[in-house]
């Protein structure tokens, strides 16, 4: 009996190389996505910019989210589309102020690396502020805001005060042998602040960074200090 002949095995092909697709969805909607984000930003900066205007003339009692759409060129549905109401259009433009001026301040403190440069830059940051700031005018036409804007403040920048002025302090301890209050040299420093808006100094300008200079001293010299252990 012929038997049957058995077929070849066949070489095993090369496997081909495995493609993978790309969600080209996902790609071909992160561009637009980045403008759109970008414009959001310019969007809202433009509203907040317009709202600090209307503010420092007429007061935040009378602003109107009409006239605010009206000076930052929105419709009043592209003004809904980032804030709910006027309250909290006024909330968005207290935080942004807020914001604004410890970013300023970070940017002063990354420049200067070294504990006495860097106090003396802070200094001259807060000296500049009082000078060129727009608070005192909001405090003249907007009293009650104002007011709360400088308690939400208050708390918020004895916190960052005392991370800015950390190499300060330390180099300060080292120096002193004792270790200094922080938190109560930073709520000075913001203290002063305050009370430059409320009762501006008279006289020289340039006095103001030497004040507070000296009130530091005071405070590091004769203040309230507890002994290193």
């Amino acid at each position: 009996m012929a038997t049957r002949p058995t077929s070849k095995p066949s070489a095993a092909r090369p496997a081909s190389p495995r493609v993978v697709a790309l969600p080209q969805r996902a790609v071909a909607t992160e561009a637009p996505l980045r403008r759109s984000n970008r414009r959001s930003e310019q969007t809202i900066e433009k509203i907040l910019a317009c709202t600090e205007q209307i503010i420092l003339e007429s007061g935040a009692e009378r602003i109107s989210i009409l006239d605010v759409c009206r000076a930052a060129e929105v419709s009043r549905g592209t003004f809904y589309r980032y804030f709910a109401s006027q309250e909290e259009l006024l909330d968005a433009f207290s935080r942004h102020k807020r914001e604004r001026f410890h970013r300023a301040l970070q940017a002063v403190v990354a420049q200067h690396p070294a504990p006495e440069e860097r106090f003396t830059a802070i200094v001259a940051y807060l000296d500049h502020y009082l000078q060129h700031g727009k608070a005192r005018r909001l405090l003249m036409v907007a009293p009650e805001y104002a007011l709360g804007f400088f308690k939400r403040i208050f708390h918020d920048s004895v916190v960052r005060f005392q991370d800015a002025l950390g190499i300060v302090f330390d180099a300060w301890e080292a120096r002193l042998g004792v270790e200094v209050d922080r938190e109560l040299v930073a709520e000075m420093l913001i203290r002063y602040v305050l009370s430059e808006q409320l009762v501006p100094s008279d006289g020289d300008r340039k006095a103001i960074p030497r004040r507070i200079e000296r009130m530091v001293d005071a405070l590091l010299a004769g203040g309230p200090v507890r002994a290193r252990r």
